[in-house]
């Protein structure tokens, strides 16, 4: 059997797995990350220079204790529930409320945003990569409306109430608008949404640049920001600490939406219509359905998720648009395909991600490892649990029927004795 056709069998193995192996393999992918990971720990740690050995393998020093990395990276992502250097091992005074988790849930958060937005072009057999600047204008639209339309109703829950629906909202129609255009191109001019996606992206981030800096920026700062909404505008904490960014509403909201975009694709006629073209175009055109008017509803929709992210950016986090947005978008690619495209899954590989992103931060300042080598390990651990649904994706996208013997049309044997 040649390469190519072990390659194809593996492809349609990875193709062919139950939910059940599917998570298996994540899971196994996971300890192999883990392990590469802790080699890579112990090398750096012996080209270092440190006056005490972190820890002792085989009679060498190392300055980097990987077991150590570890246990802070997770511990810190959760708020220190564990008291690592102490035999009663459970933290008496742990709050679920803490600031750590706060930072973890945040990122959470935002992750489902920009994961869902991914996962529903994706399922439409169309790859967004624009999600970033869907999210970047519709986070400035939300940040632009908010201040220019808080004055007009009354302070505090009512106003509130009142205001960030409606931003929310505007953020979802400018983000969803955004996400069209490149949908109406590959429509109706064939253009490879790839690369207009990832063109959109620069244009997006210029725009709002341009836009922040000429028209709309603040006058009492140095940077390029919008002037803050007020805080009655915005979606405060609610239970956690200040300082982490986290609304526990804005979660809530976020998971709502994993159900709604669940009952959108699984259970209407638009969800059969959209899962049809994109796993099987041929046959969604020849059922009737209008691929082009699909191409771009799908691309609105999923800009529109990514639009919302930016809203929910600027409502919870910054409390104003500034330049210098986090790559959420990009990011939520990755949930995307660690999740399968699957609304439920992108909850999962989201807290993974978020988890992986605060618990970093902890790994920094609890153990002195250099951020870049924090850096590394994160990437290996997405890296590691992405590649098998990357290649799973890809398997479905190709033709992985193993090659047949041309055969004449009489039915016998090209080359034949008879021919």
């Amino acid at each position: 059997m040649s390469a190519v056709e072990n390659a194809k069998a593996v492809l349609r193995r990875l193709t062919a797995a139950s939910a059940t192996e599917r998570i298996l393999i994540s899971f196994a992918a996971l300890v192999m990350a883990v392990l590469v990971g802790a080699v890579i720990i112990l090398v750096s740690g012996r080209i270092t220079t440190c006056q005490t050995a972190a820890t002792t393998l085989f009679g060498t020093g190392f300055c980097y204790d990987p077991v150590e990395v570890y246990l802070v990276l997770f511990n810190g992502a959760l708020g220190e529930p564990f008291l690592l250097n102490d035999p009663a091992l459970f933290n008496p005074n742990w709050n679920p409320l803490n600031f750590g988790f706060a930072l973890t849930l945040k990122e959470t958060t935002l992750l489902i945003f920009t994961g869902l937005s991914v996962a529903v072009s994706f399922r439409a057999g169309l790859f967004n990569i624009g999600t970033q600047g869907q999210l970047v204008l519709g986070g400035l639209a939300t940040a632009l409306f908010s201040f220019f339309v808080a004055p007009l109703l009354p302070s505090g829950l009512v106003g509130g109430l009142i205001l960030i629906p409606l931003a929310i909202v505007v953020g979802a129609l400018v983000g969803g608008l955004y996400g069209a255009i490149p949908g109406a191109l590959k429509a109706y001019a064939d253009a490879n949404e790839v690369i207009t996606t990832i063109m959109l992206n620069f244009i997006a981030a210029q725009i709002a640049f341009v836009l922040v800096s000429e028209f709309f920026g603040n006058p009492d700062s140095q940077v390029v920001e919008t002037t803050p909404i007020p805080d009655w505008a915005t979606l405060l904490p609610v239970a956690f600490p200040q300082g982490g960014d986290f609304s526990i509403l804005a979660l809530a909201f976020g998971l709502a939406l994993v159900v709604a975009v669940w009952f959108l694709l699984e259970q209407t006629s638009f969800g059969y219509d959209l899962r049809t073209s994109g796993e099987q175009p041929e046959a969604a055109e020849y059922g009737g359905v209008d691929a082009k008017r699909t191409t771009v509803t799908s691309m609105f929709l999923s800009g529109a998720l990514g639009g919302m992210g930016g809203a929910i950016w600027v409502l919870m986090v910054m409390g104003k648009w500034q330049a210098g947005v986090p790559a959420l978008g990009f990011d939520g690619i990755t949930v995307s395909i660690l999740a399968g495209n699957n609304p439920f899954g992108v909850v999962p590989a989201a807290l993974l991600f978020g988890t992986l992103k605060s618990g970093s931060l902890a790994v920094q300042f609890g153990t002195g490892v250099p951020k870049q080598l924090v850096g590394v390990l994160r990437g290996l651990i997405i890296l590691f649990v992405a590649m098998p649904e990357f290649f799973r994706m890809l398997g479905s996208t190709i033709d992985l029927e193993p090659d047949r013997e041309t055969v004449a049309t009489d039915g016998g044997r090209l080359g034949g004795d008879d021919e």
